[in-house]
């Protein structure tokens, strides 16, 4: 289990930081949403999270410093212009090596504690489970960020094809008509 675990943690790591590839310096650092959500903000995010959890939280604390969780302001989630991206994703796959080592070193039955949640007490079971799905989460942001960018989809460079704009068009085009016909009152633009 833990095995498989770990593998889908890895492949949606990498799906995540593909979703960067050759895009500029802005659009990968814009804000895409009215929060300010962007494609290398969450890559930041995801890095300070996961050396956190997969780190400290099992009393096997990151290399590098990480900002207090209590003093968490939002400044994980973008990237400012002294941090290059080489440097965001170097932090990320430091971040993976350390969670990586922490999961294949202990049993899932280890203890741990997270002072901020709930219910603190945890096991490495139940932290993998939760990181694995914050990272799935925000690789689904990521997904549609991207192709609010430039229409790419896929998870990786093998699943990459050319864009079919005009079967694109005639899709979205279908599913705006049944939106339509299930509210036929709505306002027309």
């Amino acid at each position: 289990m833990k095995d498989y675990l770990l593998d889908e943690l890895r492949a949606t790591r990498r799906s995540l930081v593909w979703k960067l590839d050759g895009l500029s310096e802005y659009d990968i650092r814009r804000p895409l949403t009215a929060t300010g959500t962007n494609l290398l903000g969450l890559v930041k995010h995801l890095a300070t999270w996961e050396a956190r959890y997969l780190g400290e939280i099992f009393a096997r604390p990151f290399p590098q410093p990480l900002p207090r969780w209590q003093d968490a302001d939002g400044s994980d989630l973008w990237v400012a212009p002294d941090e290059t991206r080489e440097q965001i994703v170097g932090f990320y796959r430091r971040a993976g090596e350390h969670a990586d080592a922490t999961i294949t070193e202990l049993p899932l039955d280890t203890p741990g504690h997270v002072p901020w949640w709930p219910r603190p007490d945890v096991t490495l079971f139940g932290v993998i489970v939760h990181v694995l799905n914050d990272t799935n989460r925000h690789a689904g942001h990521a997904d549609i960020l991207r192709e609010h960018l430039d229409g790419r989809t896929g998870v990786a460079d093998w699943d990459d094809h050319p864009i079919d704009q005009a079967a694109r068009d005639a899709h979205r085009a279908m599913i705006d008509k049944a939106a339509r016909a299930a509210d036929p009152g709505h306002l027309r633009p």
